[in-house]
This record gives structure tokens, sequence and C-alpha cells, in this order.
């Protein structure tokens, strides 16, 4: 993991939960677990910990789908990680309306060592965030925003940035809200380029709309391929992907990969090119060197 300050940590990974009681539409951990989720003993978590400690670990990463899914396990977890290893930092993934349900408890995350909080938004559109029932609003993201600055967290967001409902309209407009919010440094170039997967047994194929366009299922791949009505817009997501991909290859920075992406997208829509610029930022946050795909 790379510091605000450049330097770095080792990595290790645990769980402190199994599945996830949410039913999110697009979710593939739904036609698997379908809404359950089993907690980790607290004693068992801290070994896990405790042995990759031992092995060089100076961070750990949770990977349970949803941290606050057991809001009382997770501050029993952080309380006790803590309180033995108080020099270790960790990170979790939290859905917006836990963040935004469990405000009080974010303070305390970030006293017990959590850097960031990845949360998986995946929409800034009201509309496609109902047919993925994620749960939150839009204004329920910017709530959250503020509520992470407050306690002192970062708060990464992640995307599903091309769905069979976005529009070139509605994906600038994700452009515009992540450069006015100063969020360009939190989020992977990736989580710009990613397309909805619609995998087996997907809740997402009760949608008409969704099983008018897929194909086959693809055994290899284990999704259902599909295309967007409008053309233009799976031509819009080949183009970012191609930059991010070109991006990751050279080097590149987040804000200089974004610039790609905006310059790119303004080819789509002229609204977007009459703002031929953006205030790049000095912001500093921790992140992976392999970026998350939540």
């Amino acid at each position: 993991m790379t510091l605000p300050d450049g330097g770095h940590r080792i990595t290790g990974y645990t769980e402190a939960t199994r599945g996830c009681k949410h039913f999110c539409r697009h979710c593939p951990i739904v036609p698997i677990y379908s809404g359950q989720f089993r907690v980790v003993p607290v004693d068992v978590v801290l070994a896990d910990i405790r042995q990759q400690v031992d092995a060089g670990a100076e961070h750990i990463t949770f990977g349970d789908p949803d941290f606050f899914n057991g809001i009382t396990h997770a501050e029993r977890i952080v309380r006790a990680l803590h309180g033995e290893f108080p020099q270790l930092t960790y990170d979790v993934t939290i859905k917006i309306e836990h963040l935004l349900r469990h405000a009080d408890s974010l303070r305390a995350l970030a006293r017990t060592g959590c850097l960031f909080v990845t949360s998986a938004v995946e929409s800034l559109d009201d509309g496609i965030l109902r047919k993925l029932e994620k749960g939150h609003t839009r204004a329920d993201f910017f709530h959250v925003l503020g509520h992470c600055a407050d306690a002192g967290l970062t708060l990464q967001p992640t995307f599903v940035s091309f769905t069979p409902w976005t529009t070139c309209q509605n994906y600038s407009e994700l452009l515009e809200v992540v450069a006015d919010r100063d969020l360009i440094p939190a989020v992977p170039p990736v989580q710009l380029a990613i397309r909805l997967l619609v995998p087996s047994r997907s809740r997402l194929l009760e949608l008409p709309e969704i099983a008018k366009i897929v194909e086959g299922f693809d055994a290899e791949k284990l999704v259902y391929p599909w295309r967007h009505p409008e053309p233009e817009v799976d031509a819009l997501a080949t183009r970012v992907a191609q930059i991010v991909e070109a991006g990751d290859k050279q080097k590149l920075s987040r804000t200089g990969i974004f610039e790609r992406i905006w310059q790119a997208a303004s080819d789509f829509l002229p609204a977007l090119r009459s703002r031929s610029h953006f205030t790049h930022t000095s912001r500093a946050v921790p992140f992976f060197s392999e970026p998350w795909y939540c």
C-alpha cells in the first residue's frame, strides 16, 4: 500500500464476516449467499492477523463485502485489533447506506487506525441506483463524503461506470463530480472504465430490459455479454478502457489518466468540451498499488 507521504506498507488480508445480508441486484455474491452472512469469531480474526503481522504485515485490508453488516461485531474487532497492534493500520469496505446509518461510528474507525473506506457507490444517477437496488441515493453519497471528511477518513468510491442505462451525458456528470469534489486521487482510473457484469443467476436477469439485450452465456468468462442500446456509449466505454490500460502501462498519475478520460469524453459530448480544464489537486491519499474492484 502507498501512503500519502509516498511511503509504503506491506499489506495483509483477512475477513471478519462471510457473505452479505443485502440483495444488490448486480452483485455476484447475492446468488451464492442469498442474504446470509456469518461472523468470524474475534479470536479467530485476531489470530489470523497476528500471523500476518509476524510475517511482516503493516496494514490489514478487511475483505468483507460489508464490514458494517454486523456493526457490533465490527466495533469489537477494531477495538481488539488496535489494542493489540496500535501501530497497525487497516481499511474496510462499507455500503453508503451503512456509512450514513452509522456515521457516529466513523470516528472510532479513524481512531483505531483505519486509513480509508472503500464504498461501492456504483452510479450518481438515482434511476440507475434504483435499478441496481443499491439502497442509497446520489444525495446520500454526498452526505457520506462529508461524514467521512469530518471523521478524518478518506472515502474511496468505486463505480460501475457503464451500464445499459448509462448515457454519455450522465457519464460526463460522473467525471464532473469526481473533479469538483476533489476525488480524482481517491478514484482508481479503472473505476471509470468498469462495465456492468451479468454473471450466472444474476438478479439483473429479472429485468426485462436486461433479458432483452444479453447474449448467450459465455462459459469461459462466466458472464452474459451485452451491448448498449446506444452504440456511442459502447464506443466511449471502449475508448476509456484503452486510456486506462495505456495509462497504467505508462505509469501515469491518476490525474494524468483522468485528464485523458475527460478529453475522450468531451469528443462524445460537446458540453463537456466547453469546460476544457479542471483544478488539479495536490491532495494525497493512501491507495493500493493494485486497484480494488469493489
